[in-house]
């Protein structure tokens, strides 16, 4: 990582909130289950097996369905704790740094992992660098407008109870930044598709114990320290809107990226002049 890149979020702070939710990932894991299985079942279009996988962050849901599939996987993550619980070979590290050899992996899967990284282009060129030829890499990230109707209701309330604002949500990125960034790291044949997860709370505040439980509270650098005052949290539910039954629907957008490590083996675009038939013919059926 470079040390000119922007440091939008706080690393330590990311590994506390992460050591805390180990004692309760069971809450959400139902979440983090759905987004893998979606991400993973790339893999049953690929005909090719792979044999060593690395999960960046994936809190044991994805090490486990790559065991599973016969996939050999080191698993790693920022938090001791989510090490810890890893019933394989695990790593405690940070995902902006990769310690490992060129060519170390033929699969790498990072599940709702990269969001809180400050040099997301820096660890995806790091990713294709330990990939070895033709291999793959499988990401899940959350994008816009993930997250906005509580954005949006907290800058009212601060706004309204304070007359400004600090940043309390993490800046996600759009699908085309995912696409772009796939491409900036030189992975070839890079693909990204959206894909919703639609989840509803009896309450709001369960959104925020949902957010709580997976170690995905506020890490901006520029975050207000200290709780958030009550006046100011109740403000800002009061502001979201729910169901007659007070429920709240809240649905996850997602970019599911898939890349490869370049290998000769692979298809390769034709250059101009190699076609057999121009563009005005086969627009006219010219045989």
């Amino acid at each position: 990582m470079s040390m000119d890149v922007p440091q939008i979020f706080d690393r330590h702070a990311v590994r506390l909130h992460r050591d805390r939710a180990a004692a309760t990932l069971g809450q959400v894991r139902p979440v983090l289950a759905e987004a893998a299985d979606r991400l993973l079942d790339r893999l049953d279009d690929v005909t090719r097996p792979f044999h060593a996988g690395l999960d960046i962050g994936g809190r044991g849901v994805v090490a486990q369905a790559l065991r599973a599939r016969g996939v050999a996987t080191v698993t790693t993550d920022l938090s001791r704790r989510m090490c810890a619980a890893d019933a394989g070979p695990a790593v405690c590290m940070d995902a902006e740094w990769l310690p490992f050899a060129p060519h170390s992996f033929d699969l790498v899967v990072a599940c709702l992992s990269l969001h809180w990284v400050n040099d997301l282009p820096g660890v995806l060129a790091q990713v294709r660098s330990i990939l070895a030829p033709d291999g793959l890499f499988l990401a899940c990230m959350p994008v816009l407008p993930t997250l906005g109707g509580l954005r949006h209701a907290l800058m009212e309330a601060e706004m309204a109870q304070r007359g400004g604002v600090s940043p309390r949500i993490s800046p996600f990125p759009g699908v085309r930044d995912c696409a772009y960034l796939l491409q900036r790291a030189g992975f070839a044949l890079p693909v990204v598709d959206a894909d919703v997860i639609h989840l509803s709370y009896r309450t709001p505040m369960g959104l925020l114990a949902d957010l709580r439980n997976a170690g995905e509270t506020n890490a901006l650098r520029t975050r207000a320290r200290g709780l958030t005052h009550p006046a100011l949290l109740a403000d800002a539910l009061g502001r979201l809107p729910v169901g007659e039954d007070g429920s709240l629907d809240q649905d996850l957008h997602v970019a599911m990226m898939t890349g490869w490590s370049p290998a000769p083996s692979q298809p390769q675009p034709l250059r101009p002049g190699q076609f057999g038939m121009s563009l005005e013919d086969a627009l006219r059926g010219t045989p």
